[in-house]
Parts: structure tokens; sequence; C-alpha cells
């Protein structure tokens, strides 16, 4: 925060900050900069400081929770995939490209598509795209829902079945579909709903 305003100290500010969130830095990792500016002393510069070190946070909680683990289940991934994605106010799609022992392949994980509330549009041919050209043996795809339900749609069941049908012929295993929501998860494969 560095400065406050002239009738509240940064400390003040920050406590304010904290406290309209439930002093919770989860809540508060779910704000967007125009969000954090609404509260008075906090201008663009605090509020992009502020986004940046959440979201720095985030990715120091995910690389230390796991440093590109091997994938062996869904818990594994949804562990790696979680914080990573449990902020975002909208659905965001990402894949976990692995080797033939379950390592994850790619340097970092790239949102392959983002949308709306409800939904985000993916295009199969760019995910086994970066299959082929990572040598990926499998794949875990995963998406979140802001709504915390983790019930899948029938276009998240539709496109399952379309990517297990293309990785099935690019000789690649679908290992899963997760969607995850808060702190929970719901995964394709556990649940009996990957064609095998």
């Amino acid at each position: 925060m560095r400065t406050g305003r002239r009738d509240k100290s940064a400390v003040e500010i920050g406590r304010e900050l904290l406290r309209l969130n439930r002093n919770d830095l989860n809540e508060l990792g779910k704000r967007t900069v125009r969000e954090l500016m609404k509260i008075k002393g906090i201008g663009l510069a605090k509020a992009v400081t502020i986004a940046a070190s959440l979201e720095l946070g985030r990715r120091r909680q995910s690389a230390a929770a796991l440093k590109k683990p091997v994938v062996k289940d869904s818990r594994t991934a949804a562990a790696y995939l979680g914080p990573l994605l449990e902020d975002y106010n909208y659905e965001v799609f990402v894949v976990l490209y692995l080797n033939q022992a379950g390592r994850i392949k790619q340097e970092d994980i790239e949102i392959l598509s983002q949308g709306g509330i409800s939904s985000t549009v993916v295009d199969p041919r760019i995910i086994f795209k970066n299959a082929l050209e990572l040598g990926a043996s499998s794949l875990i795809v995963c998406h979140n829902h802001p709504s915390g339900s983790l019930q899948p749609s029938q276009a998240d069941k539709n496109l399952t079945t379309k990517l297990h049908n293309g990785a099935k012929l690019l000789d690649i295993k679908l290992l899963d579909h997760i969607i995850v929501g808060g702190k929970t998860y719901f995964s394709f494969a556990d649940s009996g709903l990957l064609q095998t």
C-alpha cells in the first residue's frame, strides 16, 4: 500500500480492504482491479500492485504444492490446477500434457480458452496440435465452474466425447476431464463418464 490518504493510513486502508473481503485472502484474490479501485484510497497503481501480489501468491502456492508432479490420478491433477483456476470469475480451460510416466511436459500451464460466467469455447484442434508438438502420451483437460457447482453440463459431456474420440485417433490417451469449483473438483474418470 505504501501510502494512505489524509484521513486513513496505509495500514487502515489495508485493514478496510481485508474487512470488506471478510478477512479472507481467497475472497480478496477474486477481486478485479476495478473492484479494488472502488475503495477510497486505492487508485489504479495500488489496485494493480495488489492484484499482481495476489497472482504471485497464487503461483507460488501452486508451484510449492506440486512442482511439475507426476500426475497419477484426478486428486493430483486437481491439487495442481485448483489453485491456478479457483479465483477466476469466468470459465477458463487448461490442458495438462503428460509424458509416458505421467510427468507434465509443458513449462507453464497456459489458459487455452476463456469465456463467460457459464461457458467457454474450446477448439480440440489446438489441444491436439499442442499435444503433438510436445510429444504428449496423454492429457488431462480441466476447466473451472465459477458458480462452484461441479455438475457437468451437456456441453462438457459432448466436449469430453469429442476429445476422447480425437485422442484415440492420434494414439493419445485422454485420462480425465476435471471440473474445479471452489476447493473441490469433479472427475469424469472417477465418475465413470469417460469412455475407455
